[in-house]
């Protein structure tokens, strides 16, 4: 299932967080080079349970010819110019799960608790809608509360919790907290 057309909403658009202009739009082939800076400038554990290296140009650029190929779709959020946030959703390619899509979510941290995780998960999720993916599956640590009680919030549910299923760059095990938001409401 391809989701990289037929997105209802449309870009850029504006929102006010914590006194200031937010623009929110859709990421394209120039803004890979910003993106990379933005990733390198979060800590590392930020970045531990992501499925792309996005410090790296080239899984960046693999990562943008599946946007172009319509799997992937990368909601940007700046001020100024600058990034401070983003949400993607990444479309299953077996055919078998078709129906499903992974949501990513990565903030600044000095913009977190401030509403922009929400919005962003909230537009992501609006996409998968309008794409008619079945189910949204997100994937964090364990200790990311904060990250938890948003998508609890947007209503997903815990799923799985897969101890030891990632290991950091310094050769430790981490446990995975899997959850999952019924999109369409219906359990088929």
């Amino acid at each position: 299932m391809s989701i990289g057309t037929g997105i209802k909403h449309s870009y850029p658009w504006n929102i006010t967080l914590d006194g200031r202009q937010v623009t929110l739009r859709l990421m394209k082939r120039g803004d890979v080079e910003n993106a990379i800076t933005f990733a390198r400038e979060l800590p590392p554990e930020d970045l531990m349970f992501l499925t792309v290296d996005i410090t790296d140009p080239v899984e960046m650029e693999e990562y943008m010819r599946d946007c172009d190929r319509g799997m992937a779709v990368t909601v940007l959020a700046e001020v100024d110019g600058k990034f401070i946030g983003y949400g993607s959703l990444a479309c299953s390619q077996p055919h078998w799960t078709r129906h499903l899509g992974e949501i990513r979510l990565l903030i600044n941290r000095q913009w977190r608790g401030k509403g922009l995780g929400r919005t962003l998960a909230n537009e992501i999720m609006q996409i998968a809608e309008d794409k008619g993916l079945r189910k949204i599956i997100a994937r964090m640590a364990v200790d990311q509360k904060g990250a938890i009680q948003v998508f609890e919030h947007l209503e997903f549910h815990a799923e799985a919790l897969l101890t030891d299923f990632v290991i950091d760059r310094n050769g430790r095990t981490h446990d995975v907290m899997v959850m999952t938001h019924d999109v369409t409401g219906l359990t088929v």
